[in-house]
């Protein structure tokens, strides 16, 4: 049956998700990190260099060693996001969420009906239809333990927010500061104070709406970033 995602659980037990940015294909890197009990490693579809393939050894490491695997995606196509829930990624974060009818396109892609039209197949992700008689229960098992994610990027998202927010099955909301930046005129500027006023009003709106963002959930930094701040205190000590 599907496994249990951790950031939903960390979410109803109201704490914070941990977890880190993966941003190149190592199932090792998953691997070694176990040991620290992240709640879920985030994977950039959107830039990173993922293949298919890449994407379903790393859901297998990821199931082996307990954490859950969440996955930025290029585009919030339907065809593109089964494509990766078919490998077994249990959350998905759908960019340029800009528009009322994006994040229902969103969540149909996200879940089974009736809260969505996600497609069936015999792929990892549906277990290779191994074993599922009841596929009622599999289907609200699935949806039950499905992270969704909107990212906000877009100059037209204020004007749009209170719309976007009327659709349901968005677990929370977040905003991806640099195309937001350049969106509403500051290239490059991401912490322009008129990019920070104005994320900070939309993010005030959301929870207004009794929705959730990013900041009040999740936890996370780049693996990158463990990589160089570790490294930088061994050479310090030497």
């Amino acid at each position: 049956m599907a496994l249990n995602n951790r950031v939903l659980q960390a979410i109803q037990e109201g704490r914070m998700a941990n977890g880190y940015h993966l941003t190149f294909p190592s199932p090792h890197v998953v691997e070694i990190l176990a040991p620290l009990n992240f709640d879920f490693v985030w994977i950039d579809g959107e830039h990173g260099p993922f293949s298919l393939e890449n994407l379903e050894e790393l859901c297998r490491v990821s199931e082996l060693v307990g954490i859950t695997p969440i996955a930025r995606v290029p585009n919030i196509e339907l065809s593109t996001i089964l494509q990766y829930l078919d490998r077994g990624i249990q959350g998905i974060i759908g960019p340029h969420i800009s528009t009322k009818a994006d994040a229902r396109q969103l969540v149909n892609a996200c879940y089974f009906g009736p809260e969505g039209q996600r497609s069936f197949g015999g792929n990892r992700g549906c277990h290779y239809n191994w074993g599922l008689e009841d596929k009622k229960a599999f289907y609200a098992k699935c949806n039950q333990n499905m992270l969704v994610v909107a990212l906000l990027e877009d100059s037209d998202v204020a004007e749009n927010l209170g719309e976007i927010l009327t659709v349901d099955g968005i677990d929370y909301f977040a905003i991806g500061p640099n195309d937001f930046a350049q969106g509403i005129g500051y290239p490059g500027e991401a912490e322009h104070p008129d990019v920070i006023a104005a994320m900070e009003e939309i993010h005030s709106r959301i929870r207004a709406a009794g929705k959730t963002v990013r900041g009040d959930v999740v936890r996370s930094r780049w693996v990158k970033e463990f990589l160089t701040d570790s490294a930088s205190r061994f050479l310090a000590e030497s």
